[in-house]
């Protein structure tokens, strides 16, 4: 029988008691110290009348409580729903508005985005504020909640069927959707992770916000699996290095634009973090120069993953650097066409996933869920090429592919390449919608700094050189940084709005370089 989360903290909580489940900074929790903490938490949700089905708004940075309201709402069957700290007021009243939370968990600093909110959404006696007091009248800290729970009545019984876990999506095309994870099937993703070797003889360190999928999922299993985790409360590089070289960290997860800046850190002032075994890449292409050059300062490999907040769990990285994954043993895969078929191998298709770990659907309210997998099966949207190993090579996401006089093109093709010159830092590639040829390509790079004397018709040349002219940008433009969402993927949108903009000055679309 497979083991729950809650289940596997109660047995490490009696069989080893003093073993550190994570720390952040100075504070050390302890397995014993976190049962404890969720138990009282727990009964303090439910005396405030908190049960199955509820759902609890979780707004918090990596802090100890944060990691303790996920535990106390699996416990009891309320439904955590982690917000994202970078969005605004704006952003977040619709988010909550659709939520219908029975109580709000944030932090101070972060609590003023939400302070305006009304009481018909949140209501006033259900926000609590951890680690500080928010200059609010009607909140309370969240000490108060753990009193109130300190002689409670006896805890719910979660159901393992039913929504325990919403996480949302980047919501760069519209209203971020509400994926919905039950107890079973976030047990399966958590399962899965045991493929990596996590055995409780490694240290993680993680920096990945916990309200996103990677960093929650890859913690949470760190927590069943017994591995000690330093649990840096936002990212910053050089603090993500001075923990690797204290603690002697053997795992790190991240995304692309993280390993980045980890690198020109450990360029600028060179830390010992030789102890780094595995360090996961995922939310994005991860180019095969950053990969090479981590390995040659690092010393050790930066491997792609791919991962997906809907079905996290199925493929694992590859054996080579690139956008490139393994089918994990026992995992069902398909890549598919438009109609469901199953493509040739060799050939593009849509990567859909079926098994015990993936979403049941999207949560629109209590009771219902939307967009369901048919069959079982989700259809990812990432296209994919199966080669004669069976490894699965990213191509693109589906909504991303650009069709140009009926040719499909690859931005994340185009950008790898771009990004293979010295002097280009990052980059991103874009299709603009076109009469005649339906899109045409354009291109953004941001470039590395100190660069001098690197003209864009000379990157341009060594793309000419390397991809057919089809594929070729017809307009390519320096900028700042490439914009990217709150889960590191690149921000397409903008980039198309900043070339709808930028269009009315231009006597034709194809800009000279």
């Amino acid at each position: 029988m497979t083991t729950t989360l809650t289940e596997a903290l109660h047995q490490h909580a009696r069989s080893h008691p003093k073993s550190v489940a994570f720390q952040v900074g100075e504070d050390v929790w302890t397995y014993q110290r976190l049962v404890h903490e969720v138990e009282r938490l727990a009964r303090g949700l439910v005396g405030h009348g908190l049960g199955n089905g509820s759902r609890v708004a979780l707004h918090m940075a990596n802090v100890p409580e944060l990691a303790v309201a996920f535990c106390a709402c699996f416990e009891i069957g309320a439904i955590a729903a982690p917000l994202n700290t970078r969005l605004k007021s704006a952003e977040l009243r619709p988010l909550l508005q659709r939520l219908g939370p029975a109580l709000y968990i944030g932090q101070a600093d972060l609590y003023r985005r939400v302070a305006a909110t009304d009481a018909s959404i949140v209501p006033w006696n259900a926000r609590f504020i951890a680690g500080g007091a928010a200059d609010d009248p009607w909140t309370q800290g969240l000490t108060r909640l753990l009193e109130d729970g300190a002689a409670g009545p006896a805890k719910a019984e979660p159901e393992p069927d039913a929504p325990a876990l919403l996480l949302t999506t980047s919501g760069t095309t519209g209203q971020p959707k509400f994926v919905t994870h039950t107890q079973a099937t976030l047990t399966a993703v958590i399962e899965s992770v045991r493929h990596l070797g996590l055995d409780g003889t490694q240290t993680a360190a993680i920096a990945l916000p916990l309200t996103h999928g990677f960093g929650l999922f890859l913690f949470l299993a760190c927590l069943r699996f017994g591995v000690p985790v330093v649990l840096l409360e936002r990212f910053d590089p050089d603090a993500v290095l001075d923990a690797i070289e204290r603690h002697r960290c053997t795992w790190l997860p991240g995304v692309p634009a993280m390993f980045g800046a980890l690198l020109e850190r450990q360029q600028a002032r060179t830390r010992n973090v030789r102890s780094l075994k595995v360090c996961l890449s995922s939310g994005d292409i991860c180019p095969p120069r950053l990969q090479e050059q981590f390995a040659t300062v690092f010393g050790t490999r930066l491997r792609s993953f791919w991962g997906a907040t809907e079905a996290a769990g199925c493929l694992t990285y590859g054996s080579e650097p690139g956008p490139v994954s393994c089918i994990v043993e026992g995992a069902e895969v398909r890549l598919i066409d438009d109609s469901g078929a199953p493509v040739p191998r060799g050939e593009v298709g849509e990567l859909a996933v079926r098994g015990p770990n993936v979403t049941i659907g999207y949560w629109a309210g209590p009771g219902l869920i939307e967009d369901a997998p048919h069959d079982g099966w989700f259809r990812t949207g990432d296209l994919m090429r199966q080669d004669a190993n069976d490894d699965l090579w990213f191509v693109s996401r589906k909504k991303d592919l650009i069709i140009s006089g009926g040719l499909n093109i690859s931005p994340a093709e185009i950008e790898r390449v771009l990004t293979a010159h010295p002097a280009v830092r990052d980059a991103a590639v874009v299709g603009v919608p076109d009469p005649a040829l339906g899109q045409r390509v354009a291109g953004f790079v941001e470039m590395e700094r100190g660069t001098r004397g690197i003209i864009l018709k000379e990157i341009l040349a060594g793309v000419t050189v390397l991809l057919a002219d089809y594929k070729v940008p017809e307009r390519l433009e320096v900028v700042d940084a490439i914009p990217r969402n709150g889960l590191g993927k690149i921000d397409r949108k903008s980039l198309l709005a900043k070339i709808s903009e930028s269009k009315s000055s231009d006597a034709g679309w194809i800009a000279s370089i």
